[in-house]
């Protein structure tokens, strides 16, 4: 192949329309093009012979070919198509298409904008859209750059700007430029190095820039830009050559310039009659395409004279031509010509001929009763009308048995999805009779698989993006009431801020419902569970003699859990008000307040939104003295009037505003002593409280104990009596307040009670703002633990009958909620809890101590590596029920309790060596330590014996919700099971589980930790007990060896082989030869000096790791260097190096 190009007779396109786009295919030997018609044509070979031609909706912006399909888009939508035009998928986007990126070498994801402007990343394979972020401006170029850590955006302005794919949201603002003044016409990459053209002004003229202008990439500085000479239109990269760039002007003139030595340039004249509209070069730059406005494309050959070369330089994959339609049957006509013969027409939409099974009706008459035997009819014989005979002894067997539909099964899970067609509709359905209960309200319960609880298909139960929490937890009936305090978003903000403080509590509900409201904003409609706030609720009720709050799961008909949730609630308010006090440091919330000092200290923040700060009026009615006492209360608790008529005829106010204002002024009459008088007489008392001193969120509760009180609730007429807005007058000077203030129903707390149940509790929640970017039609959602669903807002408001009764209302002051300050209260957490040692152990030993906090220079970033494993002991056994026919179900599962947490370093000098190795200490009684899977003994999480670094659990929590919020990239060995125990929710994309990076999903088997250690690293771990460090700094090594294999290419080899080999061992390490233990595998020696293992033993596992190492020592740094599968003819019958650490 020659270095200079020479033209070629130019192709003619088969429509003569603008070539709007062009792109060689990297495999096939064809140039796809897009016309401005709105089509994408394959031309085959230099003589540009047609091929596939197929629409995509629109004029065609971009076209890319891949290895197995081609990319284009027009219009609103962009799809992906096979090489013989067979679609694969089409997304339509809903706004106008401006571009796509090219596609990053080991990604799937792909980079698109729109006019609106948005910015978004769709997967190449599916089209589905994984992320969506509104954008700075209209993006007209995408480009991803070769470190593929980032791509680069070009506007309509003329800027430029670099994105993380992780997150769209956040672009570098400070690697941002602009780059030329009034727009950017093309950009290139290579290396470290940006190279843009684009548009200036001339004399208030749009003006080409007659420079090609280039950027470090690592700190977006410029460097010594390019001439041309005339203005440049196309940039595009050589591909063999990596610094050397062709520059394209729209009237055909081609530079080759090396931005290196930018002296030597090549110059190219297209024979062209109009403008240049499209240009590409092909995988080995041996050939140059340019299309123009005729529907011409133009090419530049690097062939030799009078020799062939294919595009793509090789002999690829063969040409996929369309297939030729059959012909039409010739008929001849006649009478008797049946229509049979026309055929079935070709159609893309299901015929209406073609049902579903849920269109078949059912009938109790189907399938019909089988026929008589013929030898039962022979012998039978009739008396009065009635039929009978004898039964054969051929027919004996089973009978009196009728065909039934097969028996639905209780729970859902994820492993029998592939198997099940659900035939359920997807769109709630409510029952018209006011008796029934909705299918939404009904009581849900987990059913357990062989898989345990991850395997419950928690996704079938909420499709909104608002996550759900889960049930099999003691004290779960307060579910309900966590989410009310969450999506009331000023306790939501109160609750955040209180876990970013040094709160000296070990026990702390405040704290508790901080992490539970992060765990639920970021888990977007993942389910979640409160374990640790209900433990704690368990904790703090037993300590203060509450236990009338504790739910020991033993449900009866008579449990009223209305009552319950009431009482919960003021003792939850009540220590929500003692916890976040930092008296006299609190900061005032409300607007219009006298700044706080030392004089006149703010109240508790919760006080502040909950308190009603009310003066007791209190007169004597024999002497009219008035004595006035302070009155602070936190909730309102509804007082209902007697249903008959006063004295003077009038009937007491029935109606919800009525009936919540006379509740919170609170009328009551009583007999005492008067001081004054010294009299024994009659006293009546209100309270009295201005209209502008009300709280800003109103706390209720329902108080609805009785049929009578429940009556006040019903519908009657289609009117509700419960309305989404109240306006509230407070009382002063033994008048009514002039002014009003108006409330906003936010949240509700009922219970549903069932007639063949157990009543429970679900909570009603209007989720504002989330719903509007959820983009739901109504912003009500029902929490009905982890089932979560849309709602109107009459539902909510509607009490159609005895089995909905409320608990627990909250309303939120619409003229104050948008003007509450928050700006003083703390929002960040001190990272530098990281770099101290926490400990409350009094006889822990020095030579114990396996970690080394961070130093303050190491502080975790966005995208650290850090590698993890927890350990867990039983802090309750699994209860189960055993039935009759030998089958068993699982009532409730075993509950695990955090007990130990190693967290290592994953890069930098000091890679593997743990900052956090912290035991948990608990309270509560441990029924098994589960030594042999966790390595906790008796005593090591008691303060007053254990030798090893105790640390409280909120404690270490803290330190794991500061990682996750640092964006660290937590790596370990099934990490999945590990966090739901701890309680936290780690973003998706935050995790690396090496249990998912070593898995064939053909093979529906998933390896354990030990054998992949055993196997790929040449270690044995977990020989007596597990060590939490030891497996965090296998699963660290295993992934640096992914890493490594990736890079080369060989891990999908390579992993095929080990799921080949490992079955050979049942997928445990083996035991070595004169070994009695039937659970250790003890690492063979590095030579031949013991008994060799069978021979199949060196085809996954010869000469793993270099013999320099030496027994027992094997860096970090070189963990990726080693192959983990055989080299042929070294140490093939060899045993393993000892354990990285001598146990």
């Amino acid at each position: 192949m020659s270095t200079t190009y020479h033209q070629l007779p130019p192709i003619t396109s088969w429509s003569p329309q603008p070539i709007s786009a062009l792109s060689f295919d990297p495999v096939s030997d064809i140039l796809w093009l897009g016309t401005k018609s709105g089509h994408v044509c394959g031309n085959y070979s230099t003589k540009g012979l047609p091929g596939v031609q197929y629409p995509v909706g629109g004029d065609v912006g971009r076209v890319l070919a891949t290895d197995t399909s081609v990319v284009a888009f027009g219009g609103e939508g962009i799809g992906a198509w096979g090489k013989g035009g067979v679609n694969k998928w089409y997304t339509k986007l809903g706004n106008q298409i401006v571009t796509f990126s090219n596609k990053p070498s080991n990604s799937s994801a792909l980079a698109v904008s729109t006019y609106t402007p948005e910015l978004l990343l769709l997967n190449l394979q599916t089209g589905a859209v994984l992320r969506r972020n509104p954008a700075p401006a209209i993006l007209t170029h995408l480009h991803y750059t070769a470190s593929l850590s980032y791509f680069v955006s070009a506007d309509s302005d003329g800027w430029i700007r670099l994105h993380d794919p992780r997150d769209l949201s956040r672009s570098f603002s400070t690697d941002s430029v602009r780059a030329h003044v009034n727009g950017i016409a093309d950009i290139e990459s290579s290396s470290n190095f940006l190279y843009t053209i684009g548009y200036g002004v001339r004399q208030g003229i749009r003006w080409p820039d007659p420079l090609v202008k280039i950027y470090d990439l690592r700190n977006m500085k410029a460097l010594p830009p390019i001439p041309s000479p005339s203005g440049p239109s196309y940039l595009t990269r050589v591909p063999n050559r990596a610094t050397t760039l062709a520059i394209t002007t729209a009237e055909g003139l081609v530079q080759i310039v090396d931005v290196t030595n930018p002296t030597a340039n090549e110059f190219y004249q297209l024979d062209v009659s109009s403008w240049i509209s499209s240009v590409a070069i092909s995988p080995t730059a041996g050939y140059m395409a340019f299309g123009d406005d005729d529907g011409l494309i133009h090419l530049l050959s690097a062939a030799e004279e009078g020799s062939t070369l294919p595009f793509n330089g090789f002999d690829g994959k063969p040409v996929e031509w369309p297939d030729t339609p059959e012909p039409l049957p010739d008929i001849e006509w006649t009478d008797t010509t049946p229509l049979s013969s026309v055929g079935m027409p070709y159609y893309d939409a299901l015929l209406l001929s073609s049902w579903t099974r849920d269109f078949i009706p059912g009938s109790l008459y189907f399938p019909p009763p089988a026929k008589i035997p013929q030898q039962v009819l022979s012998s039978m014989k009739i008396n009065d009308s009635i039929a009978y005979a004898t039964l054969p002894k051929e027919l004996r067997g089973k009978r009196n048995l009728a065909p039934a539909a097969p028996k639905k099964t209780g729970g859902r899970f994820r492993s029998g999805k592939m198997r099940r067609v659900d035939s359920e509709p997807v769109t709630p359905t409510y029952e018209d009779a006011p008796d029934v209960i909705p299918k939404c309200y009904r009581k849900v319960e987990i059913e357990y698989s062989k898989f345990g609880v991850e395997d419950f298909d928690f996704g079938f139960y909420n499709r909104t993006t608002f996550s759900g929490l889960e049930t099999h937890i003691a004290n779960s009936y307060t579910n309900p009431i966590v989410q009310v305090m969450h999506y009331t978003m000023p306790i939501r903000k109160l609750a955040k801020s209180h876990i970013t403080t040094d709160c000296p509590h070990e026990h702390c509900l405040l704290c508790e419902l901080g992490f539970v409201a992060r765990m639920l904003e970021d888990a977007h409609g993942t389910n979640c569970q409160a374990s640790n706030f209900c433990k704690t609720v368990g904790v703090l009720a037993q300590m203060h003699n509450a236990i009338e709050l504790i739910d020991f799961g033993r449900e009866s008909a008579d449990l009223t859990y209305s009552h319950m949730i009431q009482m919960f609630h003021r003792f939850l308010v009540d220590r929500l008000s003692t916890e976040g006090n930092s008296f006299p440091h609190n900061p005032s919330l409300l607007p219009d307040a006298t700044p706080a000092d030392l004089h006149s200290p703010a109240p508790a923040p919760i006080t502040q939104l909950l308190g009603i700060d009310a003066k007791n009026i209190i007169l004597c009615s024999n002497c009219r003295a008035v004595r006035e006492k302070e009155n602070m209360t936190h909730l309102v608790d509804l007082v209902y009037p007697v249903r008959k008529s006063t004295n003077n005829g009038s009937a007491p106010e029935t109606d919800f505003p009525s009936i919540l204002r006379n509740s919170l002024l609170r009328r009551t009459s009583h007999k005492a002593t008067c001081q004054t008088c010294k009299q024994f007489a009659s006293f009546e008392s209100r309270r009295a409280i201005r209209s502008r001193d009300l709280p800003p969120v109103l706390a209720v509760n329902a108080a609805v104990h009785n049929e009578e009180t429940h009556k006040f609730w019903l519908d009657q007429r289609k009117q509700t009596f419960l309305k989404s807005q109240v306006e509230l007058r407070g009382h002063i000077d033994g008048m009514d307040d002039p002014e009003s203030v108006v409330y906003e129903l936010r949240a509700m707390v009922v219970q549903v009670v069932s007639k063949d149940a157990n009543s429970h509790l679900v909570a009603l929640v209007k989720a504002v703002p989330e719903a509007e970017a959820s983009q739901d039609p109504e912003p009500w959602f029902i929490f009905n633990d982890f089932l979560v669903q849309n709602m109107t807002g009459d539902e909510v408001l509607s009490f159609p009958s005895n089995w909905k009764v409320p608990a627990v209302l909250y309303f939120e002051r619409i003229d104050i909620r948008q003007r509450l300050d928050f700006s003083r209260l703390p929002d960040k957490m001190d990272p530098t809890i990281l770099c101290h040692d926490t400990n409350i152990a009094i006889n822990r030993d020095p030579r114990l101590i396996k970690h080394e906090p961070l130093n303050y220079d190491e502080l975790p970033r966005p995208g650290t590596l850090i590698a993890i494993d927890a350990e867990f002991v039983s802090m309750q056994q699994e209860e189960t029920e055993y039935r009759s026919d030998g089958t068993k179900k699982v009532i409730r599962p075993a509950r695990l309790s955090l007990a130990r947490v190693s967290v290592l370093r994953g890069d930098g000098p000091k890679e593997g060596v743990p900052f956090i190795d912290d035991h948990i200490h608990t309270s509560e009684v441990i029924v098994d330590y589960l030594t042999e899977f966790s390595g906790i003994r008796f005593g090591d999480l008691d303060p007053n014996s254990s030798r090893y670094t105790l640390t409280p659990l909120k404690v270490v929590y803290k330190k794991l919700r500061l990682l996750v919020d640092s964006g660290c990239i937590f790596i370990g060995h099934g990490l999945s099971k590990d966090f739901r125990i701890i309680n936290i929710f780690v973003p998706p994309d935050q995790v690396i589980d090496t249990v998912d990076l070593y898995y064939l999903e053909n093979r529906q088997r998933r390896l354990s930790l030990r054998f992949l250690t055993w196997f790929v690293l040449k270690e044995n771990i977990q020989t007596d007990t597990h060590d939490s460090i030891e497996d965090a700094l296998s699963a660290l090594k295993l992934y640096k060896v992914h890493l490594q294999l990736e890079a080369e290419g060989t891990f999908d080899k390579k992993l095929e082989e080990l799921y080949r080999e490992g079955r050979q061992y049942n997928f445990k390490p083996p035991v070595p030869a004169g070994t009695t233990t039937q659970t250790n595998s003890p690492a063979p020696a590095s030579s031949g000096t013991s008994s060799p293992m069978p021979g199949q033993i060196a085809m996954g596992r010869g000469a793993f790791l270099p013999q320099a190492f030496g027994v027992g020592h094997y860096p970090l740094n070189a963990v990726a260097t080693p192959p983990f599968f055989p080299i042929q003819g070294q140490n093939r019958h060899g045993f393993m190096h000892q354990n990285w650490r001598n146990r």
